[in-house]
C-alpha cells in the first residue's frame, strides 16, 4: 500500500500525473516558442512534474536508482524553474534560467516515458529487450527526442520575451 493505494492503482494515479505534466508541458513549450506564457498552463506543468518527481520516490526500493537521480535532477531544477518565474518574475538572467530548467525539467520526464514505454508496451519492448533498453531501436527514440529538445530549447531561449507583468 502506498498513500492507502495498491501498488496498481498508485501506479496509475503516477503515470496519470506524469502525462498530464508532459502534454501541459509540450503545450507550455510551444508557447514559449511563441513568447507565450501561458501562466495557468505552466502552473499546471510545473505542479505536475513537482508531483511526478516526488511520487516516484514513493514506489518501494531497496536502493538509489537511475530513475531517482533524474528524479533529484529534475526537482532541483523544477525548484530554480520555479525561483526564477514566481520569486524573480523572469527579470533579467531569471528569463532564460526559467526556460532552461523547464524544459530540461520537461525532457527528463519525456526521456523516462519513453524508458518506459519501451519497458513496458510489448511491441517497443520487442525491439529493445534489455533491462535497461539499449538497442539501436531505443537509442534511436531517444536520440531524436534528444536533438529535438535541443532544437526547441535554443528557439524557446531566443524567443520567449514575456511581458514585464507576465509573472
Amino acid at each position: 500500500m502506498i498513500l492507502g493505494m495498491s501498488l496498481s492503482t498508485f501506479t496509475t494515479v503516477h503515470v496519470i500525473i506524469s502525462l498530464i505534466a508532459i502534454v501541459s508541458g509540450i503545450i507550455v513549450m510551444f508557447g514559449l516558442l511563441g513568447s507565450n506564457g501561458m501562466p495557468g498552463l505552466t502552473a499546471i506543468f510545473l505542479l505536475f512534474t513537482i508531483l511526478t518527481s516526488a511520487t516516484g520516490f514513493l514506489f518501494p526500493f531497496e536502493r538509489l536508482l537511475p530513475s531517482h537521480m533524474i528524479g533529484i535532477l529534475s526537482l532541483v531544477l523544477l525548484a530554480i524553474a520555479c525561483i526564477a518565474l514566481y520569486v524573480m518574475k523572469l527579470s533579467g538572467a531569471w528569463r532564460w534560467i526559467y526556460v532552461l530548467t523547464a524544459m530540461i525539467s520537461l525532457y527528463l520526464n519525456v526521456f523516462v516515458l519513453i524508458i518506459q514505454s519501451f519497458l513496458k508496451v510489448e511491441p517497443l519492448h520487442r525491439l529493445a529487450p534489455s533491462v535497461p533498453p539499449s538497442e539501436p531501436p531505443f537509442a534511436i527514440a531517444e536520440g531524436i527526442v534528444f536533438v529535438f529538445f535541443i532544437i526547441v530549447i535554443i528557439g524557446a531561449l531566443r524567443r520567449f520575451r514575456p511581458m514585464p507583468s507576465y509573472a
